[in-house]
């Protein structure tokens, strides 16, 4: 069922938010976010990151950036497979965690995603599932898709990836819906990527992803309420309950996640 939920709002994120490709561009409808994105895109490749899109215009309705090559989206989930690439997402995003710190944001950003009651000192990305890296021969190259950019800890960010890259779900999702060959030591895989993120393993995995879940399951309602696709499509279609569900069966697996 939350497969078939997620496809379902895919499809309507299509419908809602048509992207045109060429070789050179990506283009797509703009949100009041759009701005505050492309002064924080345009800080980190002032430092030298070319891991992030190049904006390249934006005239209210849409924005353009410039084309990463390599897989993404669907195409991405099956570089994460091996330690390699599931180190390399880490490392990335450790990369643009420590440039965040001192961009300092417009004054008059607009931020799609709140930021969270701990505040925090780095700019996270708010969705690093492996659909939204691009990969080339096995590697993390970028990390796209900065629509829920906000203030956070590392933390916020690293919990989100760990389910996903973990990953922190049933056996039959892990094969079904990440298609690993078998289903993976998911406590070896979070010590690897936390390892290659540089992060200390000296917290609760458990409590800081369930807590990460909850706060996206918030900002979907939240989105949702105010009529916004494809959040809006996924909440009638019971991603919610899906959620909770899926918070349940952490809670009851904590020693998959534990030393």
């Amino acid at each position: 069922m939350a497969n078939e939920v997620r496809n379902r709002a895919a499809e309507v994120n299509e419908r809602f938010r048509p992207v045109e490709l060429t070789a050179e561009t990506v283009t797509r409808p703009a949100g009041p976010q759009s701005a505050t994105v492309h002064s924080f895109l345009s800080h980190l490749r002032d430092k030298g990151l070319e891991c992030v899109p190049e904006p390249l215009s934006l005239d209210g309705e849409t924005e353009t950036l410039r084309y990463i090559d390599g897989e993404s989206g669907g195409d991405g989930w099956k570089n994460q497979h091996d330690e390699q690439g599931l180190r390399s997402a880490a490392r990335l995003l450790r990369r643009i965690h420590d440039a965040s710190v001192d961009w300092v944001p417009p004054a008059d950003a607009v931020f799609h995603a709140p930021p969270t009651a701990a505040g925090g000192d780095v700019f996270v990305h708010g969705d690093p599932g492996p659909w939204n890296f691009v990969w080339r021969a096995g590697e993390a190259i970028a990390l796209i898709d900065w629509d829920f950019l906000h203030r956070a800890t590392r933390l916020d960010d690293v919990s989100y990836a760990l389910l996903w890259f973990a990953p922190m779900r049933d056996d039959r999702s892990t094969l079904e819906w990440h298609h690993f060959p078998r289903v993976p030591d998911r406590r070896a895989r979070i010590d690897a990527f936390l390892d290659a993120y540089g992060l200390p393993a000296d917290f609760d995995v458990a409590d800081a992803v369930v807590r990460r879940r909850h706060a996206t399951i918030e900002h979907v309602r939240r989105l949702a309420d105010q009529g916004l696709e494809p959040q809006k499509t996924w909440v009638a279609d019971g991603s919610l309950e899906e959620e909770a569900a899926e918070i349940a069966w952490i809670e009851e697996n904590r020693s998959l996640f534990s030393r």
